[in-house]
């Protein structure tokens, strides 16, 4: 484990020193449209979220920053990847929400979306420490808190505002710190498809897949499912065909999947490493399952086969410095892909065969960037 930690964390420091100009404060274009982007900036010194417009052949323009109300921060230990975490901005009441996290002000910041205008609504505290990613099914919504123990805090989005749900908060019982280790945080939150289950990935602290039941009232178990997941350091997940779970899991480049009983008990169908370094997020397009791998500053390309397992395509596409977090638009058709060491986000066209075509690159955001998410 300490050979991982020197991996990913030697990958991270020698990406830190890329400098990027600093992103213009208000925006430059009053654009209106449902093709959007935004990505956030996790700055310690206000946090941003960057709007971009999508145009028909994929290319993004910058159009507006807005600010969230919060603060970002940093884990210890990451640089490029200031949150260790998925999803933690996300889309809400079919795109007409944006939902992202204040790490280091313990807060949520909801935005109305209008084309790549954001009106900020709200600014609500997390129920916990170092807020990092967040779940939405429906009008449900579940913030993982990373910092410390750990913890899941329930909310219900009604008229475009979060609402605290009583008694909904869960520990995740980590022997953790705050600001949390980069490595030993949890690092994603998710419901499953039908909303019967919220799963949350360990990383380091525990190897685990932990899954919540949720309740009729959105109320989760007093305790999860806890399963070990097949290789070390689960971080970050989707869902494929039939319900079946497609992990991202750091330590040895691996994607695995799984079966979810009702249970929430695991069951491994099968894994297959990439061969790069510091595999650690996925996302899904075109039926295809891309992986940023931060330490060789790539993207890999899976399938799943009949039985769910997964299938190494190849390295589908070259990003920059630091490649984190991923968001694809247009049904699949575009990929867009955090580079935080570099301060850029790599723009990639999908071809039906899985490859990614480099159509462009959006350059001179900050470092440390983490945090995307599409609209149309």
């Amino acid at each position: 484990m300490r050979h991982v930690l020197r991996t990913i964390a030697g990958a991270a420091i020698a990406t830190a020193a890329i400098a990027a100009p600093a992103v213009a404060a208000h925006g430059h274009t009053n654009w209106r449209g449902s093709a959007a982007v935004f990505v956030q900036t996790d700055s310690t010194a206000g946090n941003q979220v960057l709007a971009y417009q999508r145009a028909a052949n994929g290319r993004l323009t910058y159009v507006a920053s807005y600010s969230t109300g919060g603060n970002g921060a940093t884990a210890v230990g990451a640089t490029a990847d200031p949150l260790a975490s998925q999803h933690s901005l996300v889309t809400a009441d079919d795109g007409h929400v944006l939902l992202a996290v204040n790490a280091g002000s313990g807060t949520v910041s909801v935005f109305r979306v209008d084309g790549t205008r954001l009106s900020l609504r709200q600014t609500i505290s997390s129920d916990g420490a170092f807020p990092a990613s967040i779940a939405v099914h429906d009008k449900l919504v579940y913030v993982l808190n990373a910092g410390g123990a750990g913890n899941v805090a329930g909310f219900t989005l009604r008229h475009g505002r979060l609402h605290e749900l009583a008694g909904s908060s869960r520990t995740l019982s980590l022997a953790n710190t705050n600001p949390p280790n980069f490595l030993a945080s949890p690092g994603q939150v998710g419901f499953s498809p039908d909303g019967a289950q919220l799963i949350v990935t360990t990383k380091a602290s525990t190897s685990s897949i932990d899954a919540f039941a949720v309740g009729r009232h959105g109320r989760l178990s007093a305790t999860p499912t806890s399963n070990v997941s097949a290789t070390p350091v689960p971080f970050a997940f989707v869902w494929g065909p039939k319900e079946r779970l497609v992990v991202a899991e750091a330590k040895n480049s691996t994607v695995s999947s799984y079966s979810v009983d009702s249970a929430g008990t695991t069951t491994l169908l099968g894994s297959a490493a990439d061969g790069q370094a510091a595999l650690c997020w996925i996302t899904e397009a075109r039926g295809y399952y891309y992986v940023s791998n931060a330490g060789s500053a790539n993207v890999s390309a899976y399938t799943l086969n009949s039985a769910g397992q997964p299938v190494l395509v190849g390295i589908a596409g070259t990003t920059q410095a630091g490649t984190t977090d991923a968001a694809a638009a247009d049904h699949g058709r575009f990929l867009y892909v955090e580079n935080g060491g570099a301060g850029s986000v790599s723009e990639f066209a999908v071809a039906g065969s899985g490859q990614l075509t480099n159509i462009g690159t959006v350059s001179g955001l900050p470092t440390g960037i983490e945090g995307i998410a599409a609209v149309g």
